[in-house]
């Protein structure tokens, strides 16, 4: 199978929409529902249900959806290995939730690329429930998350504690007053949203929901609003009174878990990188 078709099959899904998987493929709209069509042929099956601008899986492609981005991904590192020749660096495979590449993890990669030279790495950013699916069925190495998985096939090791400060453009609002008005709520993970309704039950209906904490900064920067954030992410601003940390408002801790397969036949090298957040760590604090 044609890993082509694979990588345009999953860029329709997450798109919902041909024309923007084409656009994000540089390929026109025709060469990306012909490259379906052929996928579908090839499987004899449909894998999309299609209705106006409503488009979903249907069940034959969320069974293919479990094995695609595996399939491509493994291909990916095959390439890439292939091209480093015998004598090459054994390659890595990282995937993370988005906000922790952002605000945790860049360190991270400079690092192994200055203290372990014979590791190369492929990184890469999904949702959590796409990276549990990835360490169990051998599809990356190691995955960096918010909540750690509880399943006995997975290693979890605590990485870094990652404070959240609720942080508003605008000075002296009570975190009562910052809740009502041009609140965006981030997606911190699933512990941070039941923290989150536990110290703010009677909180307005957000104005706004996004995904990385990176996007509500720049959105309360350029339109006003509150948010929760990292700390290291929103330190610049606070230095410079573009942003200021509402007082009274409780810092809400998450932690960042290295998660690994018990049975990955990397796991010295994952365990000396995972190494880097031991030595960072003064206490159990993390400054940024």
């Amino acid at each position: 199978m044609d890993a082509q078709l694979l990588k345009t099959f999953l860029e329709v899904y997450r798109t919902r929409h041909f024309g923007r998987a084409a656009d994000n493929l540089h390929l026109s709209q025709s060469a990306v529902s012909a490259r379906i069509r052929l996928l579908e042929d090839e499987l004899g099956v449909t894998l999309f249900s299609r209705e106006r601008n409503n488009i979903q899986l249907t069940a034959a492609g969320q069974k293919l959806l479990r094995h695609a981005e595996n399939i491509v991904t493994t291909w990916n590192q095959v390439r890439q290995e292939m091209a480093m020749g015998e004598d090459g660096p054994e390659l890595l495979s990282v995937g993370a939730v988005a906000s922790l590449w952002d605000i945790a993890l860049q360190d991270w990669v400079h690092w192994v690329y200055k203290e372990c030279p014979e590791v190369g790495l492929i990184a890469e950013a999904h949702g959590a429930e796409i990276l549990v699916r990835q360490l169990l069925e051998g599809g990356i190495d190691l995955g960096f998350l918010f909540d750690a998985p509880q399943l006995p096939e997975l290693m979890v090791a605590e990485t870094i504690p990652v404070p959240l400060i609720m942080v508003s453009s605008v000075q002296g609002l009570s975190p009562e007053e910052a809740v009502q008005t041009n609140y965006v709520m981030v997606d911190w993970g699933t512990s941070f949203a039941v923290s989150h309704a536990q110290h703010y039950p009677d909180m307005a209906t957000p104005r706004a929901r996004v995904g990385l904490g990176r996007m509500a900064k720049a959105l309360i920067l350029a339109c006003g609003g509150t948010a929760y954030l990292a700390k290291p992410m929103a330190d610049e601003q606070l230095r410079k009174k573009q942003l200021f940390q509402v007082m009274g408002a409780p810092v809400i801790e998450r932690v960042a878990y290295g998660v690994y397969p018990i049975n990955c036949g990397r796991r010295s090298i994952i365990e000396k990188t995972l190494s880097y957040f031991s030595a960072i760590q003064t206490g159990s604090r993390w400054t940024g």
